[in-house]
């Protein structure tokens, strides 16, 4: 009785001596997976505009981005908070960002370069709005065109547009003069953008960079 006993008790001492190091192994693996396949980060107000999208309350208008990397594509999400209600956006990845790593306006920017529309954006009364598409844009969203001899171009920055060139007159923009970014090509400025990181200056889709400036492993 006393062996069977001890017996028991080597076996479970075992177990457990066993399971901590399987158990550190699979929380560090999970961790390294998702640092490398998942990302949330701000979108930054357009200081021009911040009139027109804030809301009636204390709090500052907010836009989040989180993106996941799947097997075949990836997710996007994007939440916008304490907005005027009811306006309308357009959501694009687009190449280049206006503003700096601080958020602030980018004196040298010559403009967005390759664009691509993925969503619309409505905000309902209360101010907010949750926006989720799924495609190619963690690490390898491109586009080419060898006709026009563009080669292959990333477009790691994401950022929305005011859909009604109206809703920006307020804060000075010239609806006379609509920017492309909607379905019609007749909208307004842009509202909030991703800002570049300050050691890669690659926009945040892009979760490997690169040991080579500028450029993003894919």
């Amino acid at each position: 009785m006393k062996i069977s006993r001890a017996v028991a008790i080597l076996a479970i001492l075992a177990l457990f001596a066993v399971a901590p190091g399987a158990r550190a192994q699979e929380a560090g693996g999970s961790q390294k997976k998702a640092s490398s396949t998942r990302s949330t980060f701000p979108l930054f107000v357009n200081p021009t505009v911040l009139n027109c999208v804030s809301g009636s309350g204390h709090n500052q208008p907010s836009a989040t981005v989180t993106v996941v990397k799947g097997k075949l594509n990836d997710t996007l999400t994007i939440k916008l908070r304490h907005f005027k209600p009811k306006l309308g956006f357009d959501l694009f990845t687009v190449q280049n960002s206006n503003l700096d790593s601080n958020g602030a306006l980018d004196g040298s920017f010559v403009n967005f370069g390759l664009a691509w529309y993925q969503s619309d954006i409505e905000v309902n009364s209360a101010g907010n709005a949750t926006v989720k598409i799924q495609t190619i844009l963690v690490n390898q969203i491109f586009g080419f065109d060898p006709a026009a001899s563009l080669t292959p171009t990333n477009t790691f920055h994401v950022g929305f547009w005011f859909d009604d060139p109206n809703d920006a007159v307020a804060c000075g923009f010239n609806a006379g003069s609509p920017t492309p970014f909607n379905g019609t090509h007749n909208a307004g400025p842009v509202a909030f953008i991703s800002v570049p990181d300050a050691s890669t200056t690659l926009g945040p889709l892009c979760l490997s960079p690169s040991s080579t400036p500028g450029l993003c492993n894919p």
